[in-house]
């Protein structure tokens, strides 16, 4: 069945009216009939199945059929700090790292990034939350990852502090410490909660973090880790890095 994310107001009792984009692609794209049925999810955790009454562009209306958890969701909450790249490629990596199941996404601006400006980088929000949206749905995730507001970077390793839990910043120049070795080897004194199933991930722009960015990151807690011996396009970092740190904490087993 077609899966549509709705406001949570949409659903009113044991009926449900869908307006806008939803309804348009629902009665001009996918041509749905009535009787049919789709889920729509208000991003509260649950999963409604609907059964189509009427179907027209401005107004579809349906009837509540059931209503039940929707799984799919990490136990592992990763927020992905991702300085702003290039358009096309930086919405790729929210598609991306939406289907593979990251719970917040956060633009960063960085000393590196092509967009410097904050205002320019939140008149593209509507759009990248569309990208989020449509992947969620694909995916069949019960949540959407929440896109928070574009921030610099100092603010973004203050914000991470707060949030608790491991902060990795991935930098090709560091030699020594792997993701995985980390994320498997608990620190001293750490080894009862280990391993965090909290994870904040910092990736840079297409020129890397500077080394006054590092060493900032390391004052606010982060820590430098690497991929391997290869040196990574921003993007790709950001996918393989979400999917590993997924799979090693038993997300993706």
């Amino acid at each position: 069945m077609h899966r549509f994310f709705i406001p949570p107001s949409w659903v009113q009792g044991n009926e449900v009216t869908i307006t806008g984009p939803q309804a348009r692609q629902m009665a001009r794209v996918l041509r749905l009939r009535p009787g049919e049925r789709v889920i729509v999810l208000d991003n509260s955790g649950w999963e409604i199945e609907v059964q189509l009454v009427s179907v027209d562009q401005p107004l579809v209306k349906g009837d509540v059929l059931h209503r039940r958890l929707a799984g799919r969701e990490p136990r592992t909450k990763v927020s992905l700090y991702q300085s702003v790249l290039r358009s096309n490629r930086f919405e790729f990596v929210l598609q991306k790292c939406t289907e593979l199941g990251v719970v917040q996404l956060v633009p960063v601006i960085t000393d590196r990034c092509v967009v410097s400006d904050l205002d320019a980088v939140e008149k593209k929000r509507r759009r990248w939350e569309w990208i989020i949206q449509e992947a969620a749905e694909q995916c069949r995730r019960g949540r959407k990852p929440s896109l928070r507001s574009a921030v610099l970077f100092a603010r973004a390793c203050e914000e991470a502090r707060q949030a608790g839990g491991l902060s990795l910043i991935l930098w090709e120049e560091e030699q020594q410490l792997s993701m995985r070795t980390l994320l498997r080897e608990a620190p001293p004194g750490r080894e009862q909660a280990w391993p965090p199933f909290t994870i904040n991930l910092f990736i840079g722009p297409e020129g890397g973090f500077t080394p006054d960015e590092i060493a900032l990151a390391r004052r606010y807690d982060l820590v430098p880790v690497t991929l391997g011996s290869r040196t990574l396009r921003a993007e790709t970092a950001a996918i393989a890095a979400s999917a590993a740190i997924l799979y090693e904490l038993g997300d993706m087993a």
